[in-house]
């Protein structure tokens, strides 16, 4: 369960790192596996926030007008995209021993949360979005 002051996403990944964390003992190959997820996460932030720039460059060049709705829709992107950054940068910082220190919570996660996680956050990248669409082509 998540709660709703934080952002989902980044509460599932704070989880996930957490019980790769738990688990590096068990199997050595999770340390990497840990280095992977936090760098494609902050890859995937970075090209978030450069898209929502490109969007809105898009739309003043073409409209010569600034909407207010679509300022603060990026402005809020931005804003998302800077704390899941701060928060990735402080797990490339921490080392993966003092990680447990940063637990969300007392509750662990097993391998099956773990598996339903990954799908999840899995589910939420651009190819498995756009992937109906390419079947349906």
């Amino acid at each position: 369960q998540v709660s709703g002051g934080e952002d989902e996403i980044q509460q599932l990944q704070k989880a996930l790192l957490d019980y790769l964390d738990e688990n590096t003992e068990i199997d050595a190959s999770l340390v990497f596996s840990r280095k992977f997820y936090v760098a494609q996460w902050f890859r995937d932030t970075t090209m978030e926030t450069e898209k929502a720039i490109k969007s809105q460059k898009d739309e003043d060049s073409s409209e010569g007008t600034h909407h207010a709705k679509d300022v603060e829709t990026t402005g809020q992107i931005m804003h998302r995209a800077e704390s899941r950054k701060k928060f990735l940068r402080s797990i490339i910082r921490t080392a993966p021993s003092q990680f447990s220190t940063l637990k969300m919570n007392s509750d662990t996660v097993d391998y099956e949360d773990a598996c339903l996680i990954v799908r999840y956050l899995a589910s939420m990248r651009p190819f498995a979005q756009s992937f109906d669409i390419y079947l349906t082509q």
